[in-house]
Parts: C-alpha cells; sequence; structure tokens
C-alpha cells in the first residue's frame, strides 16, 4: 500500500484490516477491523475524512474521496464515492457513481448506477439507472438477505486472506 500524510493527518488502518500494495491512501483515511482494500482503490481524505468500517471491502479500482462507508459495506469493483455517507450494509455496485449522496442501511446501488448529487437513498432501496430511481427493495425481484449474505458474510475477508502477497 502506497500511503500519503496530508496537512498532518496519516492513514490508520486496523491491523486486522487486509490493504492491497497498489492501494493509495491519502491523509485523514481510517480502515477498520476485517475492512479489505483492493488493488487500485484510491481513499483520498484530503477535504474531508475518509471512514471504511468494519468488515467493509472497496473493490478495485474504486474511488472514495470525502466519503463515510460503514459497517459490513461493499464497494464494488470501479465505484466512486465521493462526499457519499454509505451506511451500514449497503452495497454500491460496480462502476457506480454516488457524489453528494447518503445510501441508507442495507440499501442496494445496482452496478453502473449513477445517483444525482443531493440524493437520498432510503434504507432497504434499491436503485438503478442513469440518473437512478428508488424503488423500496419489498417492492423488487431483489432477493436482499441472498444479496447481503453472498456480500456481507465475511467472504471477501477471507478471500483477502487466502491472497498472500496480493496484500500487505
Amino acid at each position: 500500500m502506497t500511503t500519503y500524510g496530508f496537512e498532518g493527518s496519516d492513514p490508520a488502518v486496523n491491523e486486522s484490516a487486509r490493504i492491497a500494495r497498489d492501494a493509495t491512501l491519502v491523509g485523514d483515511v481510517t480502515v477498520g477491523a476485517d475492512a479489505s482494500v483492493w488493488p487500485g482503490a484510491v481513499l483520498r481524505g484530503d477535504v474531508a475524512p475518509v471512514r471504511v468500517g468494519a468488515e467493509a471491502h472497496v473493490g478495485d479500482n474504486a474511488v472514495l474521496h470525502a466519503s463515510d462507508v460503514g459497517d459490513r459495506v461493499m464497494v464494488g469493483h470501479g465505484a466512486v464515492c465521493n462526499d457519499a455517507a454509505v451506511e451500514d450494509g449497503a452495497l454500491v455496485g460496480f462502476g457506480a457513481t454516488v457524489s453528494d449522496v447518503t445510501v441508507g442501511e442495507r440499501s442496494i446501488v445496482a452496478a453502473g448506477t449513477v445517483v444525482p448529487e443531493g440524493y437520498e437513498i432510503p434504507s432497504e432501496s434499491f436503485a438503478r439507472g442513469v440518473p437512478a430511481r428508488v424503488t423500496p427493495l419489498e417492492e423488487t425481484t431483489v432477493d436482499p438477505e441472498e444479496t447481503f449474505e453472498t456480500y456481507s458474510s465475511g467472504a471477501y475477508t477471507d478471500l483477502s486472506r487466502r491472497h498472500g502477497e496480493l496484500f500487505e
């Protein structure tokens, strides 16, 4: 991992977290217990802090800037979270963009979705499209329990531990 301090703030990583060798952490960044940050991810806490909660996972090439990612959150490959709050147990899909947004607890933002600035995604909702449309999970065919079990089960924590040299 590459770390850079910024104006007196240095990244802080819990000893049980796994950070890929080529991930970049800048400034006021905190990564919680059993979290993982995968190759190419950039976490930039220069204009505001970046927080990654316990058992949260930030996928390959994702970017977090001035954002707070809760516990057991999955941020998919290539996703961008800018000035965003992603609450506990939520999923931000591959290539999704959330900027100046709150993603409610146990919500799902589908792959490729663009959530408009200032938008609020209520807890247990499904957001999809460009721009995003939001539907309560209970009104979709998405099986939230299966989805959350798949991404919040600790499988990514286990996978990061099995990679050996990929992580420091």
